[in-house]
């Protein structure tokens, strides 16, 4: 049952959070591992097919899905923050919450990263270093320098855009809002409601997504994307940003408007998104595999998904855009239903995710680095980085970094 708290939180939309973060940073981990994607640091180690086969599903099924259910989640809250708050407020807390931490990362954490491994090495890195930064912020390099926290910054954009376009319609919000998660949501959980359409008030249930309207958004983003990787493939970006995957994250960032102006994550059927979920997990990762097989990347030949006019590309478009979607419902069903609630654990979890976010980086670095001279296999190094770094990055949070004054001050927000 839906669950409202003393501060009307959607604790469900909490546990999803700081679910994805958990597996962003064990993303991360896994490019250190494989060489496949970017990070600050790789070891590099004879992968064979076992390794090759984990880590290429690992990151093609989580880069399908993960970061999208943010925007989505993060447009699901947009439009009552804009209503409360009004343009001005709404920037201003959009810049507070978003902007600050990424010039943290931009001025301070990029370049440390840049020299880190080198320096732990005991490269002499460190009598250039500030030669090299002064170039770093002298040539606006630095625009490009937001590592992960590319995604706060295209947050930031899409929000001044929403922003815009809200100054510019004549349209007005059709009732005033409540506050939940720290931002606002529709309405709060029903009583009784177990997920399911048929619990709803007769004056409440309007429309409701189906299988063929879930198909279009699929095939949607399919199109967008095939469509900008003819020119952007899969491994370029423009400022640290990889407009190879952003038809994804627009189309799912308006999508979350569209879901709060109409009740969506609380009222989509629970059958609806098991489905989408069940078919995602079980035919996900065979169409994946029968697709690199037949595309050619048993013999290395990985180019052709990445984008241009390659059946390939819109293979894996299509593979990604189809998975995203189910991934994305069924988890947000998944967890509507089945954790709506938080005990001390999750609590934790859920006050620490985004400072998490912000300074995992280096603490992924260094205990990579701490783990270079076992000789392990790279999934087993895998594991034992994530087992490690999580835990760390967490009480890092908890400990440290949110008790810093002005810092905490931005990560409590």
């Amino acid at each position: 049952m839906a669950e409202k708290t003393g501060r009307g939180r959607l604790l469900f939309i909490d546990n999803i959070r700081w679910t994805v973060i958990v597996l962003v940073v064990m993303v991360h981990a896994a490019v250190t591992y494989s060489g496949l994607g970017r990070w600050y640091y790789y070891e590099p180690q004879e992968t064979g097919a076992l390794s090759g086969l984990f880590f290429g599903f690992f990151l093609s099924s989580a880069q399908a899905f993960s970061m999208g259910l943010l925007f989505l989640l993060a447009g699901y809250f947009v439009p009552a923050s804009f209503d409360r708050k009004g343009p001005g407020g709404f920037l201003r807390g959009r810049a507070v919450r978003l902007g600050i931490p990424t010039l943290i990362f931009m001025l301070l954490l990029e370049p440390l990263l840049s020299i880190l491994p080198a320096a732990v090495r005991g490269d002499p890195v460190l009598s250039s270093a500030g030669r090299r930064y002064l170039e770093y912020i002298l040539t606006l390099e630095f625009l490009g320098g937001t590592g992960p926290m590319w995604f706060t910054a295209a947050l930031l954009i899409f929000s001044a855009a929403y922003a815009a376009f809200r100054c510019l319609s004549l349209s007005q919000p059709g009732r005033k809002e409540k506050e939940y998660n720290g931002h606002d949501s529709p309405s709060p959980p029903l009583p009784g409601w177990k997920g399911g359409p048929k619990a709803l008030p007769m004056d409440r249930d309007g429309w409701l997504p189906g299988h063929r309207h879930l198909a279009a958004l699929a095939l949607l983003v399919a199109a967008t994307a095939f469509a900008i990787r003819i020119f952007q493939p899969i491994g370029t970006d423009v400022l640290n940003m990889q407009l190879c995957f952003f038809a994804q994250y627009i189309i799912l960032f308006i999508v979350g408007i569209a879901a709060y102006r109409m009740d969506l994550l609380l009222r989509i059927p629970s059958a609806l998104g098991m489905d989408w979920l069940k078919a995602a997990l079980l035919a996900g990762p065979a169409i994946w595999l029968a697709m690199m097989l037949a595309g050619g990347a048993a013999s290395g030949n990985l180019a052709p998904f990445w984008g241009r006019l390659h059946w390939q590309s819109a293979a894996y478009a299509l593979w990604e855009s189809f998975f995203s979607v189910g991934m994305c419902l069924g988890i947000i069903v998944l967890f509507r239903d089945r954790w709506n609630r938080q005990g001390s654990l999750e609590r934790f979890l859920s006050d620490n995710y985004f400072s998490v976010y912000v300074f995992h980086p280096p603490i992924l670095v260094l205990v990579s680095l701490a783990l270079r001279p076992f000789g392990w296999h790279p999934i087993a190094k895998f594991i034992a980085a994530c087992a490690i770094a999580l835990p760390l990055c967490f009480l890092a949070s908890h400990f440290i970094l949110r008790k810093i004054p002005l810092l905490g001050a931005v990560l409590l927000k």
